[in-house]
């Protein structure tokens, strides 16, 4: 399988893991009318063609004991225990997520959800594998902190209607991000260890978790829904159009690749899991320019509104910058 170990190099996979995790979520903008719930039963398609894709190609390089096929016969059930966990956690997170997108909308939905993500999932995974400066890793997450708290003041401002859907659409993003900032740990036991699973492999198996998971939770909100819509069946996903159904599964793709190199990231020497997915969870910053700059998601936002985001950015940037260059100094 194909692995980094040059900082240089797995720096370039956990920035590519940024962009995708930051991006997917435009495929849902691509689908106007579509609801959400039957958006993901494709998007589920596109994680486990993902996976495939990846392992196959990518984690089949080279063979060797870590190759994607060897390793999946000579991992144990603990460790698939694991990935298959770390998959359904991540899945009800993100089901979470799409709907909070659907309220809030993109440059919310991400800075609350995935910024208190990224300081969960940092403070777990640096007690399971504690690598880089405590000091430039911490400090990087207080700034990012404070720019989930600069980004809902200035959702709250912008809606100057609708109060209760814009609290709903808040508290669905701290609900996603204590559960997204606990999928990466269980990940991160998946492999490490004896008859651990490669990080080409994992991502199968996560990618299994996740649609096991969907089968159940995604009916279950098909008929309650989060948002306050109607109910919605599975005569709508039959009848959408063939282009919605095809974004669906570049988004589950895009997501999927991002959690490839994330995953392939973190199983370098030198980088760790607390790193990697603080350095991919900068698809806060990815996602928030999408949602202001090309989205216009705060177009018609008041002036105390509009002047909160480039506050939110400036801590974004301050605080990812510290933790990229953590691995740099020891501890």
């Amino acid at each position: 399988m194909y692995q980094p170990e040059a900082y240089g190099v797995a720096l370039l996979f956990m920035i590519g893991s940024m962009l995708c995790w930051g991006s997917w979520a435009n495929t849902m903008k691509l689908t106007p009318g579509y609801a959400f719930q039957l958006f993901y039963w494709d998007y589920v398609i596109g994680i486990i063609a993902g996976s495939l894709f990846w392992g196959l190609t990518l984690g089949s390089l080279g063979g060797g004991p870590l190759s994607f096929l060897n390793n999946i016969r000579s991992s144990d059930s603990n460790h698939i225990i694991y990935a298959l966990l770390g998959g359904a956690v991540f899945n009800v997170a993100n089901l979470l997520l799409v709907a909070a997108i659907d309220i809030a909308g993109l440059a919310v939905a991400f800075p609350i959800g995935i910024g208190l993500a990224l300081v969960v999932g940092v403070l777990l995974n640096y007690m399971i594998s504690p690598q880089g400066s405590p000091l430039l890793l911490f400090g990087g997450v207080l700034l990012v902190v404070l720019a989930i708290v600069v980004d809902a003041l200035a959702y709250r401002r912008r809606e100057t209607t609708q109060k209760a859907l814009s609290a709903r659409g808040i508290q669905l993003s701290l609900a996603c991000g204590v559960l997204m900032g606990v999928f990466y740990p269980l990940v991160a036991k998946a492999i490490s260890g004896e008859h651990a699973l490669g990080p080409y492999s994992v991502s199968f198996f996560f990618a299994v978790g996740t649609a096991l998971c969907a089968i159940p939770v995604n009916y279950l909100l098909m008929r309650k829904p989060l948002t306050g819509a109607p109910p919605v069946s599975m005569r709508g996903y039959f009848q959408a159009r063939s282009s919605w159904h095809f974004w669906g599964v570049v988004g589950g793709m895009i997501w999927c690749t991002g959690g490839v190199l994330n995953f392939v990231a973190s199983h370098a020497a030198i980088i760790g899991p607390a790193v990697s997915y603080a350095i991919g969870q900068g698809a806060t910053m990815v996602s928030a320019v999408w949602g202001v700059f090309i989205w216009k998601e705060f177009a018609q936002a008041p002036a105390s509104a509009k002047k909160l985001i480039p506050l939110m950015f400036v801590f974004f940037l301050v605080g990812l910058g510290a933790v990229a260059i953590a691995p740099v100094f020891p501890r």
